[in-house]
């Protein structure tokens, strides 16, 4: 499968899933090409568990290798 362009995403609206998105916070997007075809991520909320938000929720980041490690890193972690 080809690696998505965008690991990351920043949550900048969470009507209605405050508990499951942080406004402001960097979450992890794993690839899913179908969800992706109905303007959906999925993405790793607080319950450390995967869901589909829309991606109007977020504005979709790169970062430099040693950033991404360390965000991963941090996300392990908890």
């Amino acid at each position: 499968m080809k690696r998505p362009a965008k690991q990351f995403a920043v949550c900048i609206e969470n009507t209605g899933d405050e508990a499951s998105l942080i406004l402001g916070k960097v979450y992890r997007i794993l690839p899913d090409a179908r969800a992706a075809k109905d303007d959906l991520v999925r993405i790793i909320d607080e319950s450390g568990e995967d869901y589909l938000f829309h991606k109007d929720q977020f504005v979709f980041v790169n970062f430099p290798q040693a950033v991404r490690k360390k965000i991963l890193a941090l996300q392990n972690a908890s």
